[in-house]
């Protein structure tokens, strides 16, 4: 492709799906875009819209199904972008496709707990399709892991679907009944469109629904996550109220005071960061949510955001009056089509009713919240590759210092949360950064979300108080479905727990004696039937396939692995592969730019360290996951 501003013209649909974006932008924004402003005022207007272009390629993909020449030079020309640049960017991500594509897409998930829960039979029973209109992909985790196994179905000029637990005559029904329904290139706006009944019962995903001592689940299963009167009837926006009336500086007292820690898997201490943001004298101030939950057998915040969406609302409306931000960005995973649904609706809702916007509540301060959707790239949970996505570059992650609570988004003072994290902050404020403390200890207070699938009888969002041991979470959930091997704590970027091992402490400190980590929450379970070295194998795959490239440790040593991995599932000499796989874990976490790298080998080298693979190896199922569709 000619990457200079070519010849090529976009069609009808697709510049009318560009420039709804650019309209948007200006009706929530009041920033006109007119396109000679690049001439007129020297560029600088020009570079402040270039924020635009991963929802104008997405805009474009909706309508179209993938992103053609003439489309590329018009999103060029509109937003005064370099051709290159917007190529780079739309190469980068799997869910972008820049050739020509089937209309109908069936990303299938073959990832830990879904190949283990019959995402192969599927793959093989649809075969390639058998329809000129369909593609079928192999998918990394599509974050539905307690529904295993997981379809995503992306279906030009019409909503995407997830489907779970999927069949290849569920996914047949499904494309029929789409290419049933006209194409409609501005797509569906409401909620809760039939496709989604399957995801009705909030229990299939919490089995704790509806128990009383729930915290941060308490409205799962209880509000209509579609009506905000609903919301407010069981509680909703006291905790906002409660913060004006507190102030601003006393809400980040009470933060601190709570000792709460991100729920991301960094664990940094948030009333500190909202403490740096707030104090910084550069203006403005900016707020995000990462929304990107990507990490395999992570669904926590997705179940949040698709059953309890005022509620992140609310939380980031309480962040940004705190720190003094007057636009948050909710950055959510492509991934999600309900919760994305879902939170759009809610944030109009709290719009129309004055809890955003200029005056909210009336009282005198300003905040909105702009949803922005990833496309398909892990890396872009890193906080600094995700402010990248965002600003229209490439995601790929930013070299630290300057940390974003210093030069972030757009180069300004930025707050960045998980989504577990600013639901803990409603919390907070409910019953006092103090109360809040009493729950667990040291640097672990309140309570945690754990995500536990594989060998267990009941796989969901557990909540649980800080101190818990293991062996009750897995009790918890149903116990261990045949004779336990070991569990994944932390997911891909996490470490193994023998069986003898169970009771240790679920806190930050406790993962950390046993040498492991809470990470993302993620509690995988594995029974004595579980070929270890394929799953390892699968993990090593998915942080080749994932990793942007942009550093060579992390770049050449994620390759490097997986084909150590694969050599030592041939019946290769162990000594020296051993060798090798400890050395590049040591160059990986000294030297890769950003945490992908520096945990890309935390699970190959936990099985290592505790005797994982000393069995002989077994052979499995290989290849790229990285959803991209062959042309």
């Amino acid at each position: 492709m000619d990457l200079r501003l070519s010849g090529a013209v976009a069609s009808a649909v697709e510049r009318d799906a560009v420039e709804a974006v650019v309209a948007e932008h200006a009706r929530a924004t009041g920033d006109r875009i007119r396109h000679d402003v690049h001439f007129a005022d020297a560029g600088h207007a020009a570079r402040g819209r270039r924020h635009l272009l991963l929802p104008a390629l997405h805009a474009v993909m909706d309508a179209v199904g993938h992103i053609t020449e003439g489309a590329l030079t018009h999103v060029a020309r509109t937003l005064s972008v370099p051709p290159a640049d917007v190529y780079g960017v739309a190469t980068f991500y799997a869910m972008f496709a820049t050739e020509p594509r089937p209309p109908h897409v069936v990303h299938v998930c073959d990832d830990i707990a879904c190949g283990a829960a019959g995402g192969e039979e599927v793959l093989d029973a649809l075969g390639d399709g058998g329809d000129p209109r369909v593609a079928v992909v192999r998918s990394p985790c599509l974050g539905l892991c307690e529904r295993a196994p997981a379809v995503l179905l992306q279906l030009t000029a019409q909503p995407d679907v997830s489907l779970a637990p999927a069949t290849a005559a569920d996914v047949r029904t499904a494309l029929e009944r789409a290419a049933a329904i006209p194409a409609d290139p501005t797509l569906s706006a409401d909620p809760a469109p039939s496709a989604d009944t399957a995801f009705a019962d909030p229990r299939r995903s919490v089995p704790q629904a509806g128990s009383p001592e729930l915290r941060l689940l308490r409205r799962v299963g209880v509000v209509d996550p579609t009506s905000l009167a609903s919301y407010r009837e069981h509680g909703g926006y006291t905790a906002l109220a409660r913060a004006v009336e507190l102030g601003r500086e006393r809400v980040i007292a009470e933060v601190s005071e709570s000792s709460l820690t991100g729920r991301g898997g960094a664990a940094f201490p948030t009333g500190v960061k909202w403490d740096g943001v707030a104090r910084a004298p550069e203006q403005p101030h900016h707020l995000v949510c990462n929304a990107d939950e990507s990490e395999p057998g992570t669904f926590k915040d997705r179940v949040l955001m698709e059953h309890d969406p005022f509620g992140l609302i609310e939380a980031m409306t309480v962040a940004g009056y705190a720190t003094g931000c007057a636009r948050g960005y909710l950055y959510i995973r492509g991934e999600y089509p309900l919760a994305t649904r879902r939170l759009q609706h809610a944030i109009e809702q709290a719009r129309a009713a004055g809890l955003l916007g200029d005056d909210v509540l009336g009282a005198g301060f300003a905040f909105d919240v702009e949803l922005r959707r990833g496309a398909g790239a892990y890396i872009c949970g890193e906080e600094t590759a995700l402010l990248n996505s965002i600003e229209g570059f490439r995601g790929e992650p930013r070299n630290k210092p300057p940390f974003p609570s210093v030069k972030g988004l757009f180069g300004r003072p930025t707050v960045i949360n998980n989504v577990e994290t600013l639901y803990n902050v409603l919390g907070v404020l409910d019953v006092g950064g103090a109360e809040f403390a009493t729950v667990g200890g040291g640097r672990s207070t309140g309570s945690k979300l754990f995500c536990v699938s594989g060998a267990v009888g009941v796989p969901g969002v557990y909540e649980v108080d800080f101190g818990t041991t293991l062996r009750e979470l897995l009790a918890l959930a149903g116990g261990v479905t045949g004779e336990l091997r070991t569990v994944l704590l932390g997911g891909a970027a996490g470490g193994f727990v023998l069986p003898d091992q169970l009771d240790v402490v679920l806190t930050l400190e406790g993962a950390r004696e046993i040498g492991a980590t809470l990470g993302s929450g993620v509690v995988l379970a594995f029974d004595t039937a579980t070929d270890l070295t394929a799953i390892l194998r699968r993990i090593a795959a998915f942080f080749r396939d994932e990793s942007c490239g942009q550093c060579v440790p992390c770049r050449v040593g994620t390759v490097r692995q997986e084909e150590s991995l694969a050599r030592l599932e041939r019946g290769a000499p162990r000594g020296p592969e051993l060798v090798l796989l400890g050395d590049l874990a040591r160059v990986m976490a000294d030297a890769s730019i950003c945490g992908l790298g520096h945990t890309a080998p935390a699970a190959v080298q936990s099985a290592l360290a505790l005797g994982l693979l000393d069995g002989p190896p077994e052979s499995s199922p290989n290849g790229s996951r990285n959803g991209k569709v062959p042309h």
